[in-house]
């Protein structure tokens, strides 16, 4: 099992950082140069079975535009970071947050699989349960 450094455990914090920044700005397209394509999705249908896809970044633009708006300032929102190292180039980094929509707090939890390039981290595999509403389930084979 991969134990990382502290310097590992905080170079995944200020990824997040900058992420997070950026969402709260609604830069979308800055969200996309942190990303690595295609990006990989797993969620599930509501009532029903897993669905998974592949986005482009034109699709991941597209649905991010649509979910997020002009991007996360005023929800009050915090997050929870849990990293796991598979290996020193590879993170699945579960996170818990809540945040205000609406007056009302809501919670969600999910999941991103963050891999090391060459410019550093990029998430490339997002995982989150309720949000294939409409997508295929998924095929095994």
């Amino acid at each position: 099992m991969y134990e990382p450094s502290d310097e590992e455990l905080k170079s995944v914090e200020d990824w997040f950082a900058q992420y997070d920044a950026v969402a709260e700005q609604g830069a979308i397209e800055r969200l996309a140069d942190l990303a690595v394509f295609p990006m990989n999705l797993a969620t599930d249908v509501p009532g029903g079975f897993a669905a998974v896809r592949q986005w482009t970044r034109e699709e991941y633009v597209e649905a991010m535009r649509e979910a997020m708006g002009g991007g996360t300032a005023g929800l009050d929102l915090e997050s929870a970071r849990t990293p796991h190292f598979l290996s020193p180039n590879l993170v699945f980094v579960e996170t818990t947050a809540t945040m205000t929509v609406e007056g009302r707090r809501e919670s969600m939890h999910y999941g991103d699989l963050l891999v090391r390039t060459e410019d550093g981290w990029a998430f490339q595999t997002m995982a989150q349960g309720g949000w294939g509403h409409g997508w295929p389930p998924a095929r095994r084979g």
